[in-house]
């Protein structure tokens, strides 16, 4: 049974503007040595080329938490990945969700940041636990780096 819950949270979207170039904003999002200050200490290993595997490993790398497939990577626009959430027993078994990044130019210096995370209809857990603080917290974690130039948390 789907309920408006569920359908809501099959496909979620956040923006917001950071004070960086399109560049800027995505070396954050495919260097491992930017990505591990904003994303909960992740470690994460990718070319970032399409066909390429995304994984995501705890901070000691003793735990797999994302296992995934770059799709689409035009530097410095768009990245999309598929994503399977390993950090959680439940979650694990779900099959794999979408997460695209979008990046446009705007006015002053700054830039729009999309984060869309789709495909979600067959992986509530993984729904649940993206939403909300989840993938906010992530992405003012990019914004706050990316501006001061200090990691948000920590």
């Amino acid at each position: 049974m789907t309920t408006m819950t569920d359908t809501a949270l099959a496909t979620q979207v956040y923006q917001v503007f950071i004070k960086a170039t399109p560049e800027q904003i995505w070396d954050a999002i495919t260097k491992p040595e930017f990505i591990s200050k904003y994303f909960h200490g992740a470690q994460v290993d990718s070319t970032f080329e399409p066909g390429a595997t995304y994984k995501s490993y705890s901070p000691d790398r003793s735990k797999l938490w994302v296992d995934a497939e770059v799709y689409e990577s035009d530097p410095p626009r768009r990245l999309q990945h598929s994503w399977r959430s390993l950090y959680d027993e439940e979650s694990a078994d779900e099959p794999p969700s979408r997460v695209t990044w979008e990046i446009e130019p705007s006015d002053g210096g700054t830039s729009l940041l999309t984060v869309t995370h789709d495909q979600l209809e067959a992986s509530p857990k993984t729904a649940v636990g993206v939403s909300g603080a989840g993938w906010m917290l992530v992405i003012s974690g990019l914004k706050t780096l990316l501006e001061t130039g200090q990691p948000m948390l920590g």
